[in-house]
């Protein structure tokens, strides 16, 4: 009765220490998405900037 109990308890351990690891990889995860998110962000604004720029650019030279 002694080593159903045991490997009763380790199997319960080892979904839990699956479990954590589980957790941690979605939270990591989300982190990603979100930095993902933040770079594109910075992209598309610095994509912005540099159009205007080059207008701005073009202007000056169709003035000369």
């Amino acid at each position: 009765m002694f080593w159903p109990m045991v490997a009763v308890a380790a199997g319960f351990l080892g979904l839990a220490v699956l479990a954590v690891f589980a957790v941690r990889v979605f939270v990591e995860a989300r982190r990603l998405g979100k930095q993902v998110s933040e770079s594109a962000h910075r992209i598309n604004q610095a994509a912005e900037d540099l159009e205007r720029a080059t207008l701005s650019a073009a202007r000056s030279v169709d003035s000369l």
